[in-house]
């Protein structure tokens, strides 16, 4: 029997936590994707804490257009929050989604602004 989209997700999102993990000099910077909105946080897997977040919802995105032009001011936001934090490294957890369309712009628009991974 084949594996839902959510099952077949959550296989991947395993596999990627196994390698990926954040301290507080370089966060893990999560991606979570819904139908509406998209969400990052910045999180410190040693200590059990999340440092900062940025979602679509947040009112410094107000962004009208596309959800691929929503991701990519979420990206920025994000960036522009971790740089006023001191944070200049991240590694990138996709969460178990593939790397094109909004996931991509996101990470594009962080890399823009000046975050690096």
């Amino acid at each position: 029997m084949s594996l839902t989209k959510s099952e077949r997700r959550q296989r991947i999102q395993y596999r990627i936590r196994k390698i990926v993990s954040g301290t507080a000099a370089r966060p893990r910077l999560s991606v979570f994707r819904s139908n509406k909105e998209i969400y990052t946080q910045l999180i410190d897997d040693v200590n059990g804490v999340t440092l900062l977040a940025a979602s679509s919802r947040d009112k410094g995105a107000d962004v009208k257009g596309t959800s691929i032009e929503v991701a990519a001011a979420v990206g920025k936001l994000i960036a522009e929050k971790a740089a006023k934090a001191g944070i200049t490294e991240v590694t990138f957890d996709r969460g178990g989604y593939l790397y094109h369309g909004r996931i991509k712009s996101l990470a594009e628009g962080a890399r823009a602004a000046g975050l690096k991974f």
